[in-house]
C-alpha cells in the first residue's frame, strides 16, 4: 500500500484497548479508519474522540458494509461467530489481527526486524512470558511482555526495544496470514474459549498457526506430554524442541534444569518450585536459549527472583499451619488441575461461571483433596464431578467459602482458590475475585493471629 495508503479502508471492530492502538497505528501508518462497537458507551465514544475518528455500530446490511473495506481488524474479544466476522469471511474481506499488522511492519523496521520471540496455550502464558522478560533483561536484553497484555504488539514498534516477547491468544493467533516467530513455544491445549470459537477445531487451528507460519530457520517448542502439542510440533517446517520434566530436550534431572547443551540452572534458585514452576522455567529457557539471547547465567538470575503475576498460585498468607492461595486466573478445569497437582493435602474452593466446558479433569487426583468447597452457578458441576470422591459443601458467598474452607482445613494443609471456572457471574473478572478473596483470608487469618495471642496471654 506504498503511497496510496489513504485509498486503503481499515475497518477496526470493538474499540478498548486494543482496538484503540490498533486504530492509532494504522492512522500513523496513513490509513482511512472507520471504527465501529457494538457496545456504544461514554468511555468508547471519548477514546473514538480523542482518535479523531467517530464510532458507529455495524449497520444492519452488514454484507454491503464490509465489502466497502480492504481490511478488517477485529478486536481480540470479537468472536468466531460475530456477524461482521461471517459476513468478512463470506465477501473474502480479509481479517488481519493487531499481531499480524504489527508483524507486517515490524519487517519494514529499518535495520531489520528485531527477534519474536511468542509464547502460546490454553494456560500458563502470561507467567511463561512475564519470565521470558526477566530472563533477557538480566542478560540485558531491552525487551517488554506485549500482546495479550498492557502493552498490544503494535504499541511496542517504535519502543527501543531489541527483542519483541510476545504473548500470543488463540484470539490473535486466527487472524494472522504471516505473523512468525524466531521461537515460539506452545505450553498446552485444553478445552476453553468455546464462547468466542466455534468449535475446539477453531481453537486448536488457531493455535497451531504459532508453528505453521514458522520458516525453517526458526524454532518451535512444544510440551512433551500434550499430545495435541507434539502432533503439530512434528510438521512445524523449522527447528523442533520439547520441554517437560522428563523425556523432553528440556528437563529436569534431580534438581537441576538440563537442556540440549547441559546444566541451565539448580531448583534451589527458584523462589517457588511446584511442578508448572519447572515446567514454565523449562519453556522460558529453550526460547532464549534457543535463539542465544541470554545463556544459564542470566536464566539462573532470573529464577531467583522471579514471583508469578498476582493471582496465578498466590501465596496469600498462613496461620494455624494452614497456607491460602489464590489462584483465581484458574479459569479453566486444566488450569485448576494443574495447581492441584502441586499439593499433597488441599481444601478446593472450585466453580463459577459455566463455559460449557467438562470440569471432570479438576478431579484427577482425588486423593490430593480432603474437601471442595463449590461457588457460584457451577456449583452443581461441581458437585457432579466431586460428589463420589470428596466432601463437597456450598458457599453462597467467597466469605461464606473462606469460612467454609478454613473449619475444614488441617493443619499441613493448602487452602486453594482454584475454580476453574470464570468468574462472571459473581465478579467483574478473575483479579476482582482474587482481590476478594485475598482481602477475606487476610481478615481470617488475622482473627486467627489475634485469637491465638488472647490464647497464649490468657495461659500465661
Amino acid at each position: 500500500h506504498q503511497g496510496g495508503r489513504l485509498s486503503v479502508r481499515a475497518l477496526v471492530h470493538g474499540l478498548a484497548i486494543t482496538g484503540a492502538s490498533t486504530v492509532k497505528a494504522l492512522q500513523r501508518h496513513g490509513y482511512a479508519v472507520v471504527a465501529t462497537d457494538d457496545t456504544i458507551d461514554a468511555g468508547r465514544l471519548e477514546r473514538a474522540s480523542g482518535l479523531g475518528i467517530e464510532l458507529t455500530r455495524i449497520p444492519a446490511d452488514v454484507s454491503s458494509f464490509v465489502a466497502k473495506f480492504d481490511f478488517i481488524s477485529p478486536a481480540p474479544g470479537v468472536p468466531e461467530q460475530h456477524p461482521l466476522i461471517r459476513a468478512a469471511l463470506a465477501a473474502e474481506v480479509p481479517l488481519v489481527s493487531e499481531i499480524e499488522l504489527a508483524y507486517r511492519w515490524e519487517q519494514q523496521r529499518s535495520g531489520g526486524p528485531r527477534p519474536i520471540l511468542a509464547i502460546t496455550g490454553t494456560d500458563g502464558k502470561t507467567t511463561t512470558t512475564e519470565l521470558t522478560v526477566a530472563i533477557l533483561r538480566a542478560a540485558g536484553v531491552r525487551t517488554e511482555a506485549l500482546g495479550n497484555t498492557d502493552v498490544p504488539l503494535v504499541d511496542a514498534l517504535d519502543a527501543d526495544l531489541d527483542a519483541l516477547v510476545v504473548e500470543c491468544t488463540s484470539f490473535r493467533l486466527a487472524w494472522t496470514a504471516h505473523f512468525r516467530a524466531d521461537a515460539a513455544v506452545w505450553l498446552n491445549l485444553a478445552p476453553d474459549h468455546l464462547n468466542w470459537h466455534a468449535s475446539m477445531d477453531t481453537y486448536e487451528a488457531a493455535k497451531a498457526r504459532i508453528f505453521e507460519l514458522q520458516s525453517p530457520n526458526d524454532t518451535a517448542i512444544g510440551f512433551v506430554d500434550d499430545p495435541i502439542v507434539m502432533r503439530h510440533l512434528s510438521a512445524a517446517p523449522g527447528r523442533q524442541r520439547t520441554f517437560g520434566l522428563s523425556g523432553a530436550d528440556y528437563h529436569l534431572d534431580g534438581t537441576t534444569l538440563l537442556g540440549p547443551s547441559g546444566k541451565i540452572a539448580d531448583t534451589a534458585v527458584m523462589r517457588r518450585c511446584l511442578p508448572h514452576d519447572i515446567t514454565n522455567a523449562l519453556a522460558a529457557s529453550a526460547l532464549v536459549l534457543e535463539t542465544g539471547l541470554a545463556g544459564p547465567e542470566a536464566i539462573a538470575a532470573a529464577l531467583s527472583t522471579f514471583e508469578a503475576p498476582a493471582h496465578r498460585l498466590e501465596s496469600v498468607g498462613s496461620a494455624a499451619g494452614v497456607e491460602w492461595f489464590n489462584d483465581s486466573k484458574a479459569t479453566t478445569p486444566h488450569a485448576a488441575a494443574t495447581a492441584i497437582r502441586g499439593f499433597d493435602s488441599l481444601v478446593l474452593i472450585a466453580g463459577g461461571s459455566r463455559k460449557g466446558v467438562d470440569l471432570s479433569p479438576m478431579a484427577a487426583e482425588p486423593h490430593r483433596i480432603r474437601a471442595v468447597i463449590a461457588i457460584g452457578e457451577a456449583a452443581p458441576d461441581i458437585h457432579a464431578v466431586f460428589d463420589h470422591l470428596t466432601d463437597v459443601v456450598d458457599a453462597d458467598s467467597m466469605a461464606h467459602a473462606v469460612e467454609s474452607a478454613a473449619a475444614r482445613a488441617h493443619h499441613g494443609d493448602a487452602v486453594v482458590l482454584s475454580p476453574g471456572c470464570a468468574s462472571f457471574d459473581w465478579y467483574g473478572g478473575y483479579p476482582e475475585r482474587g482481590d476478594d478473596f485475598r482481602r477475606l483470608v487476610h481478615t481470617h487469618l488475622a482473627d486467627v493471629i489475634a485469637t491465638t495471642t488472647s490464647g497464649m496471654e490468657t495461659t500465661t
